[in-house]
């Protein structure tokens, strides 16, 4: 029971909570990330990163044919 109102009380609070989405990219690129790949389709999570982060590079990754430029990048 007890296990069980946790479980629930984590779930209402991961639904609403904030996202911290600038200070995780920062504490991310302070550790020493440089290069952010987003693999699917879309570049949303792309387009906040270069909004957020200067000097970092960023590649996408949307079929098999991206795998080289990813790869070149890394």
């Amino acid at each position: 029971e007890q296990a069980a109102n946790k479980l629930r009380e984590n779930l209402v609070t991961q639904v609403t909570d904030r996202v911290r989405w600038r200070e995780t990219l920062g504490a991310v690129h302070a550790a020493g990330v440089a290069c952010f790949v987003e693999i699917g389709t879309g570049k949303v999570l792309s387009g906040l990163v270069k909004r957020t982060l200067n000097d970092v590079a960023i590649v996408n990754l949307e079929t098999a044919d991206d795998l080289d430029t990813v790869l070149g990048a890394l």
